[in-house]
């Protein structure tokens, strides 16, 4: 197969979608890589390295797209590469069209086949291609939340660690998955006083036995996520329902309630976010204010650290590069149950649900086109 990687080219988007190391087991099993000239460089990974691992290196980003059957990315096209989506062609990446309509009625427009990281899921509900930069994520979280709140850059002048004498910073993180816990652990580690909202009792449970009590969980219910938010120092969004939507859980009247110059960082936005006010913004404008709170709603938080970044998506979507190039996408989902369940369109037909329901479009039943 002829795979392409064309440089990212969002906003401070410094990730690559492939390693060296990835390269050469894609191409010692017969398969065709091209890298576009500088597309690693942001994370520290230079041309000559894809080209010993035996990829060939492309300058001319439109025949890289043009001559490719399948395309490897990191975030989804933004509006200057639409043009280079065709039918037939194959798309592996971070799409979240749950929040982007336009990319959506692109993709079943020019019948693209896409199959989106971030909805490919195992049996027990487990997110493997998600999980590794929901983790970077989380803990960023904490680290740029700790950032915004120093009085310099609009904060409340807040130490999350306090001191002697001194209270501690109070951090509420909204959802215990793997973004939550790492901002939970990160935010503990630092000092604060941290409690976890989450709606699965087991979940809870886990968290609180992990942590050795450390950190605290609550029941995630209205009256209490407003109660505590108008305690809290930083509020970390980080609630998921995968391919879905993300409900809004912080309204502009609980954020009215909270401390001037605290801080909330919406993990979420990615997924349309959890506050109410969220919009998503660039590392080159992080943040903005509202009722006197600090907003940090960057779309993708984990390219402000792209050489882990890309280290850890590798690591993780390299088995199923493989199989999509080994059996072709149609054979790769049908052997790969959870593969398939990543399967966004295909020929002009939508097939993840969550994305019908939020964008008020039909689906298909990816199941009935892969039997």
């Amino acid at each position: 197969m002829r795979i392409g990687v064309p440089a990212e080219i969002k906003n401070n988007e410094f990730r690559v979608a492939i390693t060296p190391s990835g390269v050469h087991a894609l191409t010692r099993r017969g398969h065709e890589v091209t890298v576009q000239a500088g597309a690693g460089a942001g994370s520290g990974i230079d041309d000559g390295e894809y080209a010993a691992a035996g990829a060939a290196i492309g300058d001319d980003v439109e025949a890289l797209w043009a001559d490719s059957e399948m395309i490897l990315k990191v975030k989804e096209p933004v509006e200057s590469e639409y043009r280079f989506l065709r039918p037939g062609l194959v798309l592996f990446t971070y799409l979240h069209l749950a929040a982007d309509r336009p990319l959506t009625e692109e993709l079943l427009a020019r019948r693209v086949t896409s199959i989106a990281y971030e909805t490919v899921a195992t049996d027990a509900g487990a997110l493997p291609l998600l999980a590794p930069m929901s983790e970077i994520a989380g803990r960023l979280a904490a680290q740029v939340g700790a950032d915004c709140l120093l009085r310099p850059h609009g904060g409340a002048g807040v130490l999350l660690g306090g001191a002697a004498g001194v209270r501690r910073g109070d951090v509420v993180v909204l959802g215990g998955g793997t973004a939550g816990l790492a901002a939970a652990r990160v935010s503990a580690g630092m000092g604060a006083d941290v409690t976890v909202f989450d709606v699965a009792p087991a979940r809870m449970r886990h968290i609180e036995e992990v942590t050795g009590g450390a950190i605290r969980t609550r029941l995630s219910t209205e009256l209490d996520v407003a109660r505590a938010c108008a305690g809290a120092d930083l509020v970390i969004g980080a609630v998921l329902v995968p391919g879905a939507r993300t409900p809004r859980l912080v309204t502009r009247e609980m954020v009215r309630a909270m401390r001037p110059g605290s801080v909330l960082v919406d993990i979420a936005i990615d997924q349309g976010g959890c506050f109410e006010d969220s919009r998503p913004t660039t590392h080159s404008e992080p943040t903005f204010e509202v009722e006197g709170s600090i907003f940090y709603c960057v779309a993708n938080m984990p390219g402000a650290v792209p050489h882990t970044s890309t280290y850890a998506l590798t690591n993780a979507t390299l088995t199923y590069a493989l199989a999509l190039a080994d059996d072709g996408w149609r054979g790769a989902c049908r052997a790969r149950a959870e593969l398939g369940r990543g399967l966004s369109t295909h020929d002009g037909v939508l097939y993840t649900e969550g994305v019908g329901r939020a964008l008020g479009l039909e689906t298909a039943d990816a199941a009935a086109l892969l039997a």
